[in-house]
């Protein structure tokens, strides 16, 4: 069973992706603040993390620098599942490979099964 951090402020939305998760059986872990979400993976280490870019306090994208800025933490892979479009996050494709971004969801366009599809491809391991 994997454990994945879920970031993200909808209930609604957190409800459907945990779920769902859930029900594929990984255990989540669901943050609305980015400091919990830092603070729950220190205390209970996950093996992916799916964020949303509007967070409170302070963007998804100061999240994932202050998360890359730690060792333990260089290769945890991570999914974007936002409303941002990819256009408007000013990040350019090195600053997503920078920041080891396995996957950009915008919510709009990609269903949670596709998002399911994503976890589960970042989750496999990986031939030798």
């Amino acid at each position: 069973m994997s454990r994945i951090l879920l970031l993200e402020t909808d209930k609604v939305v957190a409800a459907n992706i945990g779920g769902l998760l859930e029900a594929n059986g990984h255990k989540v872990d669901w943050q609305v603040d980015p400091q919990e979400a830092i603070i729950s993976i220190d205390v209970q280490p996950v093996n992916l993390i799916i964020t949303e870019l509007i967070l409170a306090g302070r963007s998804g994208v100061e999240f994932l620098y202050e998360l890359r800025s730690y060792p333990d933490w260089q290769d945890l892979p991570v999914i974007i599942y936002t409303n941002v479009p990819a256009r408007e996050v000013g990040l350019s494709a090195q600053g997503f490979e920078h920041l080891k971004i396995k996957a950009y969801h915008h919510k709009p366009s990609a269903s949670v099964d596709t998002l399911l599809r994503t976890v589960e491809a970042c989750l496999s391991p990986t031939p030798a």
